[in-house]
């Protein structure tokens, strides 16, 4: 699959669930109204749909949430797209999670294929992370961590960059990750959602800044290493291990976007800051053949943007994109 644009898509980041254990508060409002599960694809079906993104060509599966450790039965997915990476036709199944669950599920994760994992965690302070989350348990995603690791599953820490909250607690985040042989990755905040006022951009906190300050402490020295995200990493001299920066905002990655993303409802986002959207749903369940739904996937990386359009300013009223990062997947 190739886009207006050159690119060549080979990654599908799909979203099993809007739902999420935990509120973070830069992701989603504490009351939060999900989708009813009517509307939801079932796991066969959402087999159905990645497996056919698989043989147009992608190389990397990764699953998301809200949080998809979540959803019931989940593993059963797993395991039925597990069979790509068996073929030969998928290089990796992956999922980016908020360690929850990773407890009960890393062993069979790792039993299946996966052979590494995303966890959302910003702070190390119980409190903080509490009140970050709103319902999480930091304990609990420790738990996960180390049964992760047991399982034999690469860790990558992924924390959401927060202005006043958490900017101190980079140090000792590169210091702890690195000290557990797991890469760090620095995100920037996306307008995504409505999560009230101004709250999103009192929040923000360009890591152009942050490079600089950590720049203080450590040395970060340029690498050519990527994992087909949008992560530009450095390995830090002192720790011997890897730090990444996402930085939509004051660095924007469109130019080697190789991703769509897919929802648990069957729409298809060709980027995650435009609203622009395919429905797969309708082709998917109009015939038990693939030809509607592969002739509207054609269509729609037609249609892939060349890029987002996320800003963040006290002019901007209101989110950049109304739907929250738990509808289209982390």
């Amino acid at each position: 699959m190739i886009d207006p644009f050159g690119r060549s898509i080979t990654y599908l980041r799909v979203s099993v669930t809007d739902r999420c254990d935990f509120r973070c508060v830069y992701c989603m409002a504490e009351d939060m109204t999900f989708l009813p599960k009517a509307d939801v694809l079932s796991l066969e079906e959402l087999e159905r749909l990645c497996s056919a993104f698989v043989r147009r060509g992608v190389r990397k599966l990764r699953l998301t949430g809200g949080e998809p450790l979540v959803r019931k039965n989940v593993m059963s997915l797993f395991r039925g797209l597990g069979r790509h990476l068996d073929s030969g036709a998928l290089d990796e199944l992956t999922l980016t999670t908020n360690g929850s669950q990773l407890e009960k599920y890393a062993a069979d994760l790792a039993a299946i294929g996966v052979r590494r994992v995303n966890v959302s965690m910003d702070t190390l302070d119980p409190a903080k992370f509490r009140e970050l989350t709103r319902w999480g348990d930091l304990d609990q995603v420790m738990r996960g961590l180390d049964a992760a690791q047991r399982a034999g599953l690469a860790v990558k820490i992924n924390a959401v960059a927060l202005r006043g909250t958490n900017d101190a607690e980079f140090p000792e985040l590169i210091r702890w990750s690195h000290g557990r042989g797991m890469d760090l990755v620095l995100i920037e905040v996306m307008p995504m959602g409505d999560i009230g006022g101004d709250a999103r951009l009192d929040q923000y906190l360009p890591l152009s800044l942050a490079r600089q300050q950590l720049a203080r402490d450590f040395t970060l020295e340029e690498t050519d290493y990527r994992t087909g995200g949008p992560a530009r990493y450095f390995r830090v001299a002192e720790t011997g291990g890897r730090l990444g920066f996402i930085t939509p905002l004051t660095h924007n990655f469109c130019e080697s976007c190789n991703r769509v993303r897919l929802t648990c409802t069957g729409t298809l986002y060709m980027c995650l800051g435009q609203e622009d959207a395919a429905d797969l749903r309708a082709p998917l369940r109009a015939s038990e053949s693939d030809d509607q739904l592969d002739a509207a996937i054609t269509a729609a990386i037609a249609r892939k943007p060349k890029g987002h359009d996320f800003v963040i300013d006290r002019r901007t009223h209101g989110p950049a994109v109304p739907r929250h990062m738990s509808v289209t997947g982390g």
